[in-house]
């Protein structure tokens, strides 16, 4: 007989000596998805963990002590912030390392971002931008409360790209 544990998760503002763990683990986590070649210009984005704690809160989420997943949290009017409006947290880059996918960490890490954004002082809602072929992702958003905002989706300029925006409201 197999027990399965509540999976246990910290979720926490990423220091430097994460920076290694998280360039890795959302590189391979959008490779091995299928989402971006190796080559795709998005890729250094991604990478650029340093930039993006300069302009944005990175965190981490860890089980048994070992980071296991990233997100870049961001706000309206910050530089990496893409649909953010006044009152909203925007949550980009989220990705679990590919050994620990399927067993519920991406779920335990949305939940860490609400149970976040609930103690910010003036968000009432989350936000989050999804390409139209991250079907597993917009399941999870989905299943967690989140309703597409189709009247704010948009392209990805320069390509043929239509990125979907999911909100969740956190008050009322």
């Amino acid at each position: 007989m197999t027990v399965t544990l509540p999976l246990t998760v910290t979720f926490r503002r990423a220091v430097p000596g994460d920076f290694p763990e998280v360039r890795r683990i959302t590189r391979d986590a959008y490779l091995r998805a299928g989402h971006f070649t190796d080559n795709h210009p998005y890729m250094s984005v991604l990478e650029d963990v340093e930039h993006r704690v300069e302009h944005a809160e990175v965190w981490v989420a860890q089980t048994a002590g070992k980071v296991v997943a990233a997100v870049t949290l961001t706000f309206a009017g910050q530089p990496y912030s893409e649909i953010a409006q006044d009152g909203e947290l925007e949550f980009r880059m989220l990705a679990v390392d590919p050994a620990q996918q399927g067993g519920g960490v991406g779920r335990a890490v949305v939940r860490k971002i609400v149970e976040h954004a609930r103690q910010v002082p003036g968000i009432e809602a989350i936000s989050i931008t999804s390409a139209t072929f991250m079907e597993r992702a917009h399941a999870l958003y989905e299943s967690l409360g989140f309703r597409r905002a189709p009247e704010r989706d948009w392209y990805v300029p320069g390509e043929n790209v239509l990125l979907w925006v999911f909100r969740l409201e956190l008050r009322g």
